[in-house]
């Protein structure tokens, strides 16, 4: 029989458990899509400033608090606490909603910088794209974070 790294709902993984375990499984894709809307974004002239301002502060805050959440669950910090599983759950349903608001202005954006510069109009293309896919992979983990909270 094969050994399984499958935890009950109604606790917080640790360590490497992380990397095995739903919803927690999502951080390293949440960052890599995240980082790279914030990349595309900034590598470009970042005109018009506000709703691209937006886009990267959504994409540049996530990224280091994620980065950080995954951190702290895989060093144990949350002590298999509820209110952990609450935060969790209230984080990424936050950054879902962040980063919905953020695609959708870049698209916006997008649709207006049609007539452009070719490469600036593909690379905001490539950004909203990860932008709605960083989007689904938080209400993802935001809805399979609210099950666990369930069970705590």
């Amino acid at each position: 029989m094969a050994a399984t790294t499958a935890q009950p709902m109604g606790s917080l993984p640790s360590g490497l458990g992380i990397c095995t375990t739903a919803p927690d499984i999502f951080y390293i894709p949440e960052l890599v899509f995240g980082g790279l809307v914030w990349i595309l974004v900034a590598s470009t002239h970042v005109t018009p400033p506000n709703p691209l301002g937006w886009v990267m502060f959504v994409s540049v805050f996530c990224f280091v608090m994620t980065f950080l959440w995954m951190i702290i669950f895989a060093a144990g910090g949350h002590k298999n606490s509820s209110h952990w599983a609450a935060a969790d759950f209230a984080y990424h349903g936050l950054a879902a909603l962040f980063f919905l608001s953020a695609g959708v202005d870049l698209a916006i954006v997008t649709l207006e910088k049609k007539d452009g510069d070719l490469k600036i109009y593909r690379t905001y293309i490539s950004a909203v794209v990860f932008a709605f896919v960083a989007t689904l992979l938080y209400f993802i983990h935001a809805i399979l974070s609210a099950i666990r909270w369930k069970y705590f």
